[in-house]
Order: C-alpha cells, then structure tokens, then sequence
C-alpha cells in the first residue's frame, strides 16, 4: 500500500478529516502494492482479530470516512519460487561435501563417487566370468574378485571423465545432468583431461600384475569407451555400444584367470551381458526423453518408446538365454539353469512394477538384487 507522502501534493492529510465522505477514482492500473519484507499475507489484515502496531500505523493516514478496496497482489510464479527457494534451503546434496576438501570436490562429482551403481554394473559382469573361470567345486578367488571390482573401480571414473568431457554441452541442456561439474563449469575441459590422464596412468598401473592378455584386453576397452558418448548423436542405438563397453569385462578377468579365452562359454556371457546392459539402460533413459529431444540427442528409450516394455522383455529373455548356453558350454547342471530361468521371470516381473523414468534408482538397486541371486546360481550356491 502506498505511503502518507504519495498522496500529499493532491489531497493534503489534513483536509481528509474535514471532508465526511472524500471520493477518490483511481484507476486500477494506477494502484500499485508496496514491496514489504514481511511474509504477513495481506488479504489475512483485514479478517484477524489482531493487529499489531506497525500495520495500523501503515493505514491510519486513510483517516475517518474514507474507504478504499484493497486487492491482494498478485505473485508471478518466478516470485514464488524465489519465495519458495528462500524458505527451502536445500541441504548437503552428497557426503562429498563434508568428506573432499573444496577443490577435490569436483573431481569426486566428476567420476560419481556418490553413484556406486555405475561400479557394480561393470563389475558384475566380471564376477560372473571368474565365477566361470573358477574350478568345478570351487569358488572363485577372493582375491580376483576384490581385484576385479577395483579395475571396474577405476574403469568407470575413467568411463565418466571421457563421457562427461565429450558430453558437457548437451549435459548443460538436461535437468537431470546440467549440473555435472564440466557442463556447470565447476571444472575446466583442460582440467578434465589433465584428470583422466592420471586415471589412465593409475589404471594401467594397477593391471600390472595380471597377464599381458589381460592388460591388452582391458585397454583394447578404451576406444569403445571413446566412442559410446559421440554415438547419441548418430544413432538410436548408442546402448548397443555401451553394452560392449560396460561389460568387457568379461573377456579382461576370464584372461587373468585362465591366461587365453574360451570362445564356448565367454562370448555367450560377453553376449548375454550386452543384452542385459541393452535391458538396464533402455529403461534408465526414458528419464531423460524430453531433454534429449530438445538437445538432439538420441537413445534406445525415444526409439522404442510405448513398445519398451516388450522390447525389455526380448532383451531380459536373449540374456538369460545367452547365460544359459554359456552354463552348458561350461558343464553347469540343468538345476543351476532353471534357476537363472526362474530368475528372468521376476526380473520381468520386477520391471514392469516401476513406471517408465521414474524410480530409475530402486529399480537398479532391486537389479541389483537379482543380480546377486544369478551369481549365486552360477557358484551353485
């Protein structure tokens, strides 16, 4: 509401108590309401039984006889949210903040340390190869499976750094990823690169002590990692690729077990893997649908769209059957088949109870799960 001193040089306060009944036409356009710092709903004033000092003395000037309508101001939804953002502070967004010093923090964001599920779906495929690779009657070695998790470890920070640095300007373009330190500039694209070099460094480092076959493997891994992100743009099918990049894997720790492959039983479960990562990923890219439209971006998820579900299927089928034939190649009994049988029909089931880009994460970690109950059927467990 206006102030005293905004009406003084037409109607003086003074004449307002000498005149009964003063007429006063403004336009509406004219009125205007007042900024107030306070949160005081106006339109609750004048329906409160109480008033406190400072809003009667915000309306006294007004004087005796003189009755003006008081409409409400209208907030424009950017106010609100302003509004809204100043009430909701949001909170520590990860355990990164109060672990990293500030300058590491971007790095740690960058290879998402936050995210573990990116490990675990490339780690998975190697614990199945060296559940394999492992005698008949035994379990793997404990060693190699801690080695392996750590190799995909440090392959997907490296993974993340490659995609991240080749994807920043259509990560600024979607909700879910503008926020990635490359595409919001926390980190520089020189500063990235400088970064994966040192990841690269630490990787071939560590894969010193398997065989050559192996090392050659896991770095004949890289180019594929290279090329996935630069396949969303040529291509409906950039998860095709990603499905040999994630779950290489396979050929790198059956090789430091074995020290050659075994084409029978390694290139059904490389093959199974992929339709597995083909599965997985389609339905974690439906979240990102509208944001990839407007970027040009493209996915399995925008191809396939209503007939997902039926193409998830068909995918979960061809890898449990991929498995399948690798278990008989490597003289797995039927009981042990059956079981990863039994396995695709609740992970179908398991599919279908979550909605398409929503609940992308209690999805995983329920595939997750199931992927736990397969290695255990592979031990014979």
């Amino acid at each position: 509401m206006a102030s005293s001193h905004s009406f003084s040089g037409i109607f003086p306060i003074s004449n307002f108590n000498h005149q009964p009944h003063p007429s006063i036409a403004l336009s509406k356009s004219s009125i205007k309401p007042a900024k107030s710092i306070s949160k005081i709903n106006p339109s609750s004033v004048e329906n409160s039984a109480t008033f406190n000092h400072s809003s009667i003395k915000d309306t006294r000037f007004l004087g005796r006889g003189c009755n003006l309508t008081y409409q409400a101001p209208r907030l424009s939804a950017s106010s609100k949210s302003l509004e809204q953002s100043e009430d909701e502070k949001p909170a520590s967004s990860s355990w990164i903040e109060s672990v990293f010093p500030e300058k590491a923090r971007p790095y740690a964001y960058l290879v998402r340390l936050d995210k573990p599920i990116g490990t675990l779906l490339i780690a998975w495929p190697c614990m199945w190869s060296l559940a394999f690779a492992a005698n008949p009657g035994s379990l793997p070695d404990v060693k190699m499976l801690a080695f392996f998790f750590l190799v995909s470890f440090l392959t997907r920070n490296i993974g993340c750094t490659i995609n991240d640095y080749l994807d920043k300007d259509f990560d600024a373009q979607v909700e879910r990823t503008k926020g990635r330190p490359l595409a919001s500039g926390s980190i520089t694209g020189f500063q990235a690169l400088r970064f994966l070099g040192i990841q690269l460094l630490i990787g071939y480092g560590v894969l010193l002590p398997v065989n050559e076959l192996s090392r050659l493997l896991w770095a004949s891994s890289l180019p594929l990692i290279f090329i996935y992100p630069l396949m969303k743009r040529i291509t409906y099918w950039p998860q095709a690729l990603l499905g040999l990049a994630m779950n290489w894997g396979v050929l790198c720790s059956w090789a430091a077990v074995k020290g050659s492959l075994d084409p029978t039983i390694v290139f059904p479960l490389l093959v199974g893997c992929f339709f597995w990562t083909l599965e997985y990923d389609t339905i974690y890219a439906h979240q990102d649908k509208k944001d990839d439209v407007k970027a040009g971006v493209k996915s399995t998820a925008l191809l396939l769209g209503e007939s997902t579900k039926l193409w998830s299927a068909s995918f979960g089928a061809a890898s449990i059957a991929c498995f399948a034939l690798a278990g008989l190649n490597a003289h797995i009994d039927l009981h042990q088949i059956n079981g990863l049988v039994e396995l695709s029909l609740v992970q179908s089931y398991s599919e279908d109870s979550f909605p398409r880009g929503k609940e992308t994460w209690c999805q995983l970690l329920q595939k997750g799960e199931l992927e736990m109950i397969k290695f255990n059927h592979l031990l014979k467990i």
